[in-house]
C-alpha cells in the first residue's frame, strides 16, 4: 500500500516539476510519503515546501511559476524579462523582480533580485503571459530596455546597449513605445545616441 502512495507522488512530481506538499495533499495522499522518498534519494529538496525528481532540471520558467504562485503582485524584470523575451544571451540564476520601494520583500525560497520602483516606473509597461495556465507579471520588451538604462548601474551598460539593439533588430516594439518608457524613465537623453546609432 505505502509503495502505491510513493509511486503516485513520484508520477505527481514528474507531472509538476516542482511538487509541493499541497498538490500532495489535493491529490489525496499522506505527506509523511514525501519525507520517506527524501530519505530514499527519491525526490530532492529544492526549497522550504518544494521537491522535485532527481533527475529533473529545474528551469527557469518553472522559477517563474514558482513567484508568480506565491508572490502574484511582483514584476519580472531585467535580466528575467529579457531572458523570457529572448532579447540577451544572459542567464541570470536568479529571478529578476520589481517591487514597490516601500514592500515587503517577498518570502520565497526561489532566488529573487529585488529591484524597486515607484509610481509609473513600477506600474506601466506590464504584461500577462501564461506558462503551463499560471498568469506571470512581465514587463513587455519597450519598458524593460528602458528600465536596464534605467538600472545600468545594476546591470552593466553594455547589457543595457544589447538590449536595445535586440529590441530593434528583433523587432520586438517601434521606437515611439520605447519612448514613452523611456521617458517615464527620465533616460530618454541617455539612450538617445544608441538608438540613432542603430536605426
Amino acid at each position: 500500500m505505502g509503495n502505491d502512495k510513493k509511486r503516485k507522488i513520484l508520477e505527481l512530481a514528474g507531472e509538476k516539476t516542482i511538487l509541493r506538499p499541497r498538490d500532495v495533499r489535493d491529490a489525496g495522499l499522506p505527506r509523511q510519503y514525501v519525507y520517506r522518498l527524501l530519505e530514499e534519494g527519491k525526490l530532492e529538496k529544492v526549497g522550504r515546501g518544494l521537491y522535485k525528481l532527481p533527475d529533473c532540471e529545474v528551469s527557469e520558467h518553472e522559477m517563474l511559476l514558482e513567484v508568480a504562485r506565491r508572490a502574484p503582485k511582483i514584476t519580472v524584470c531585467l535580466l528575467s524579462a529579457l531572458r523570457f523575451h529572448g532579447m540577451t544571451t544572459q542567464n541570470p540564476f536568479q529571478i529578476w523582480v520589481a517591487i514597490h520601494h516601500k514592500d515587503r520583500v517577498p518570502r520565497l525560497d526561489v532566488p529573487l533580485k529585488i529591484t524597486r520602483m515607484t509610481g509609473k516606473s513600477l506600474t506601466e509597461g506590464k504584461e500577462k503571459h501564461q506558462i503551463n495556465g499560471v498568469k506571470v507579471s512581465i514587463y513587455n520588451p519597450a519598458k524593460t530596455v528602458a528600465d536596464c538604462f534605467k538600472f545600468r548601474n545594476k546591470i552593466g551598460l553594455e547589457v543595457a546597449i544589447e538590449a536595445l539593439k535586440d529590441y530593434h533588430s528583433q523587432n520586438r516594439g517601434t521606437m515611439s513605445q520605447l519612448w514613452e518608457y523611456a521617458k517615464i524613465n527620465r533616460v530618454h537623453n541617455l539612450i538617445r545616441p544608441y538608438a540613432e546609432a542603430i536605426s
